[in-house]
């Protein structure tokens, strides 16, 4: 499977996450994360936390890639991974198990860095790689985390689709894309389940990008946010990748046996938007 994969695309993506661990372009963030890490939860004092910016996840073969906000203080910022270890009923475990429903991850749980979560097909990622105070990071630490975001971009060449996990990670994909010259118009509106397509032209970026609320205990513990509607959208990116798949087949097929089909394309940078189906 793709995701034992050890080529060279794995190793490059590896040293990308090296110097995101060793990046200290925001002071703040920096002190803060080692100052948790020297302080800790009382129901963690036995652990010796991460502490230091956290890198991506996943398979690097990836048609789905899903951008969050920050680590959590006590959960990545303590074991070093997206989403793990912010305890039951978090949001690691809240979106683990929606990834498994959908068949992009191995199990439904995210416990720790060594508990065997695999992901097939789908990428983790986010907006800030150091957890900030209160959940808010600044806009020049947002800015400074992109050219992390871009650096491993370049090495998940087969991404078609973007999960953006709250309006921050939604937001900061668009910053993305403008560094790529792709300026949508209309420019997308954050919306849960909202689907938009983008024309992206032979910049080789992910044309679609779906907004799903963020699974913080605020939005799941409220009601905001429910396993059903976090799994339908994970369900319509599964659809949207089977369905580029297809277009694929018959792509190759005209192709092989010359047949004349061509596609209309519309102007660079506009966009179409819809409702994800319920």
């Amino acid at each position: 499977m793709t995701r034992f994969s050890t080529g060279p695309r794995v190793r490059r993506l590896a040293d990308v996450h090296h110097a995101i661990v060793s990046c200290e372009r925001c002071p703040r963030l920096r002190q803060y994360c080692g100052r948790v890490a020297q302080e800790k939860k009382r129901a963690y004092r036995s652990d010796t936390y991460w502490g230091r910016p956290v890198p991506g996840f996943g398979d690097a073969n990836a048609r789905l890639l899903i951008i969050g906000l920050a680590p959590a203080a006590h959960g990545a910022n303590r074991t070093g991974r997206v989403f793990t270890g912010d305890g039951t009923g978090g949001s690691g475990d809240f979106l683990m198990s929606a990834l498994h429903r959908t068949g992009f991850a191995n199990r439904p749980t995210s416990t720790h860095a060594n508990d065997g979560l695999e992901l097939e097909d789908a990428y983790i990622s986010m907006a800030v790689r150091c957890a900030p105070p209160d959940n808010k990071p600044l806009p020049d630490e947002i800015a400074h985390c992109l050219d992390h975001l871009d650096a491993e971009l370049v090495h998940l060449r087969h991404a078609r689709v973007v999960v953006a996990l709250g309006k921050i990670g939604f937001d900061a994909w668009l910053q993305v894309m403008r560094r790529h010259g792709v300026t949508p118009s209309p420019r997308p509106v954050f919306g849960h389940g909202v689907v938009t397509t983008i024309d992206v032209g032979a910049t080789g970026l992910p044309s679609r990008l779906i907004g799903c609320y963020h699974p913080s205990r605020q939005n799941t513990n409220t009601g905001k946010l429910t396993p059903e509607m976090i799994e339908q959208v994970f369900e319509q990116a599964r659809r949207l990748l089977d369905r580029d798949n297809s277009a694929c087949r018959i792509l190759t097929y005209c192709i092989t046996f010359h047949s004349p089909v061509m596609s209309p394309r519309t102007a660079a940078g506009s966009t179409s938007t819809h409702p994800a189906p319920s």
